[in-house]
């Protein structure tokens, strides 16, 4: 074992390595192990962020699973209330994979200016409601209080804020139709108390947050009336799953629906980045193995005669193997080296200075998000270095052609 590594640290270290043949070729390699390597960091951290990033945006609005009226449509707007006296709430203890749930209602409107007038959604909130998403989003002011009391307070988008003109305390006018047609809609005045932007356009032009208490008054319903409700799941990977269990727990007139199912659109577009993801990383693994055994036949050729040699002193193949194994691997890590430092850095510049924009409009984002995690890290790594070194072992096995007598005489 000793041996062996010694000789092969003699293959890379030897003085007249540089000039060799070989040299430049296993350059080329270490420059497309690292080159993968970071292709792949990339593309990993992108498409995982990107995919975290809109299931954040989805899940700010909407919960990850929804329970409401069947008499209710899909874009999930209140039409029949449903009662809060319900065995899941206010804790889902049959379903231990829920982490949140929350109570909400929403109702059309139309917010009137002197000279423009914009139809939205008004979602009525409570105390309870999970803040965290939306205070990410919160470009000016601050996040509105409820409390007992019905408060007139709102948060608007950026969207609408600008194409209407408004601004953190300004008041604005919400105008609400009621059941009766011939009656003149009701309107209620309320105050901007924050301005949110989410980069979801087809939320930012649609929804502002207003008191729960406030869509009941409007729907002359009581404390325990609501919309729906909103759960939130503690892996976004069993969603599917726990809204099954869901579905079965609740009452037969209620239905659960899943953000997959309200989304299916933009759902599927993002399994398409899993393909991608899978097709980069085989892609690049590739092209890198490829050029590791170009490096390594290379290498052996170059050093025929001191196989000859080792073979005439008694060593076996796979012993000689081996030392060029070892060599390869330590090129392997080199590239793996500077592959991890360039990702890495690119990675973290990035997601600190968020260099790289994308149109909001086709992305669902203004810039291109990154998920750093250590275990897709690692992963990588690992993956390139076994996935690497396996490839190499059928050039290697030309060593077991060489003949002693015709290698020594090799030039």
């Amino acid at each position: 074992m000793n041996f062996e590594y010694f000789i092969s640290k003699r293959l890379v270290t030897k003085s007249d390595y540089k000039s060799s043949i070989s040299a430049p070729i296993i350059k080329i390699a270490i420059s497309a192990i690292a080159i993968g390597v970071v292709m792949m960091f990339i593309a990993v951290a992108t498409g995982f962020g990107l995919q975290e990033k809109i299931r954040e945006k989805i899940a700010a609005f909407n919960g990850h699973i929804v329970i409401n009226n069947f008499t209710n449509n899909q874009a999930t707007i209140t039409q029949n209330p449903v009662s809060t006296q319900q065995e899941f709430y206010p804790s889902f203890t049959s379903i231990p994979e829920i982490e949140h749930i929350q109570k909400v209602a929403t109702k059309y409107g139309i917010i009137r200016t002197e000279t423009d007038f914009e139809g939205i959604v008004v979602k009525g909130v409570d105390e309870q409601y999970r803040w965290e998403y939306l205070e990410e989003f919160l470009v000016d002011g601050v996040l509105p209080v409820f409390d007992e009391s019905i408060s007139r307070e709102v948060l608007i988008s950026d969207y609408l804020a600008t194409r209407l003109g408004f601004k953190t305390g300004d008041k604005l006018i919400v105008y609400f139709l009621r059941e009766d047609q011939d009656r003149l809609p009701r309107s209620v005045g309320l105050t901007i108390s924050g301005i949110f932007d989410s980069g979801f356009k087809e939320f930012d032009e649609t929804y502002i947050i207003a008191d729960l208490k406030q869509i009941q008054r409007l729907n002359d319903w009581s404390a325990n009336e609501i919309g729906q409700f909103e759960l939130f799941v503690e892996d976004f990977n069993d969603i599917q799953e726990v809204g099954y269990k869901v579905y079965e727990e609740v009452d037969s007139f209620l239905n659960a629906s899943t953000i997959v199912e309200l989304y299916p659109s933009i759902f599927e577009w993002l399994k398409m980045f899993d393909f991608n993801i899978i097709l980069i990383i085989g892609i690049m693994i590739l092209v890198a193995g490829i050029n590791m055994m170009t490096a390594l036949l290379v290498l052996i050729l170059e050093r025929t005669q001191m196989i000859g040699i080792l073979k005439a002193l008694g060593s076996s193949d796979w012993s000689i193997r081996k030392i060029f194994l070892y060599n390869a691997g330590y090129l392997i890590f080199k590239g793996l080296f500077w592959g991890n430092l360039i990702g890495i850095s690119l990675l973290l510049i990035q997601k600190y200075f968020k260099i790289i924009q994308l149109n909001p409009e086709t992305y669902y984002v203004s810039e291109a998000p990154i998920y750093l995690s250590l275990d897709y890290i690692l992963m990588i790594n690992f993956g390139t270095l076994v996935l690497c070194l396996l490839m190499l072992l059928i050039p290697s096995v030309i060593i077991v052609k060489i003949s002693p007598v015709k290698a020594m005489k090799f030039e």
